[in-house]
């Protein structure tokens, strides 16, 4: 962690009355050394985040998001119908802030930005975890000046986050909100992640000093990650070609190609493999006395969304948190989008949080709360 009192605020003043919105990221660099889980050191790290609406200590509810995987700060882009101007969430009513996750593509300190010898990482990036995520969203907390945060929320890699961080801080979270996600990174989801960065380093063009390099691979190691964030269901509905006589060239394997194409656009394999491991080194457990003594100190107001038909997280992992976090209730939506129906389905989400957040519990009696199949 960042050792105390050397937090320097370099790029940005803020008022302390007020955090003003900007449609713009900023970026700020804390002036000492960050310790990893892993006990190795980055020497300077900033932080980029998006924050919407205005911030007055004591009025203004905080909502903090914690993205996921290959997300941004951005969360008005990628997660409409819960942010947004016409969303559950609005800057209008809410003080709105994500952060980007040390280790990723979009500012914050990653494989492209340069070492104390004046080099850049690339594939030497230290290795980090969720907790270390959680703890310089922390320092940024605590560098803007923000007393409470009324909800966190997170999905996917984004829940990992928000759980480690609820747990090294139960009073500072009132209300925490965590969709398809778990307490420890599953050996299926491990292998996975595997498998996808074993295209990568297959790669000839890994490890050749570029930040572009291992692009093939990447194409790859995603085409195989949508199989496990998609289900059988959802490729059945949207890829199945209506051809009967077609032999090659099916719509399936252009959307893999597609989706390959689409991450190496805009995302890079050095970030990927920094991610997928800290994901893989999820786990609440270490170096705590277990697991389910790590979720009992979770304090805040609990709500867990599975999706039926997520295979990379099932919902038995979400069930799992709900019977080890006190206070919590479960929710489940059904969805033909497997993973990442956390994305896609925005509407189904927002009705469960909405009245998760204006009935205090009363609707989650029993604690499933299902939708019907839409598609």
């Amino acid at each position: 962690m960042f050792s105390k009192n050397t937090l320097s605020k370099r790029v940005n003043s803020f008022d302390i009355i007020k955090i003003k919105s900007t449609s713009n990221p900023q970026t700020i660099t804390f002036g000492s050394p960050f310790t990893t889980e892993s006990e190795e050191i980055i020497h300077s790290v900033s932080v980029t985040y998006h924050s919407y609406g205005n911030y007055i200590p004591g009025k203004t509810k905080v909502v903090w998001v914690c993205h996921a995987l290959t997300g941004n700060s951005d969360v008005f882009d990628w997660w409409p119908g819960l942010f947004g101007t016409n969303g559950l969430f609005n800057p209008n009513e809410y003080f709105i802030i994500c952060a980007n996750v040390i280790g990723s593509s979009y500012g914050s300190t990653c494989p492209n930005s340069i070492n104390e010898n004046g080099e850049k990482y690339l594939q030497n990036f230290p290795l980090i975890t969720p907790r270390d995520m959680s703890r310089i969203h922390e320092q940024l907390r605590i560098y803007l000046e923000i007393e409470t945060i009324d909800i966190l929320i997170g999905a996917s890699l984004g829940g990992q986050q928000a759980i480690e961080w609820a747990i090294e801080h139960p009073s500072l979270i009132k209300q925490l909100i965590l969709i398809a996600t778990n307490a420890r990174h599953s050996a299926y989801g491990i292998a996975f992640n595997e498998a996808q960065r074993q295209a990568i380093y297959n790669d000839p063009t890994f490890g050749n000093g570029n930040i572009d390099d291992a692009k093939e691979g990447l194409k790859i190691a995603r085409a195989i990650a949508m199989i496990s964030y998609r289900s059988y269901q959802g490729y059945a509905i949207t890829q199945t070609d209506e051809n009967n006589n077609k032999l090659d060239d099916f719509k399936a394997s252009s959307y893999q190609r597609y989706q390959g194409q689409k991450l190496a656009d805009r995302f890079n394999a050095y970030s990927y493999i920094v991610l997928s491991k800290a994901m893989d080194a999820h786990n609440v457990g270490r170096k705590r006395d277990s697991i389910s003594k790590a979720l009992q100190e979770i304090r805040s107001k609990t709500l867990i969304i599975g999706i039926d038909s997520d295979n990379l997280f099932p919902t038995s992992e979400q069930k799992f948190l709900k019977n080890k976090i006190e206070n919590a209730k479960y929710a489940e939506i059904s969805s033909a989008f497997g993973h990442d129906g956390f994305l896609v389905e925005g509407e189904k989400l927002k009705d469960i949080i909405n009245d998760f957040l204006h009935n205090d519990f009363k609707k989650f009696s029993p604690t499933i709360f299902k939708h019907k199949k839409t598609i």
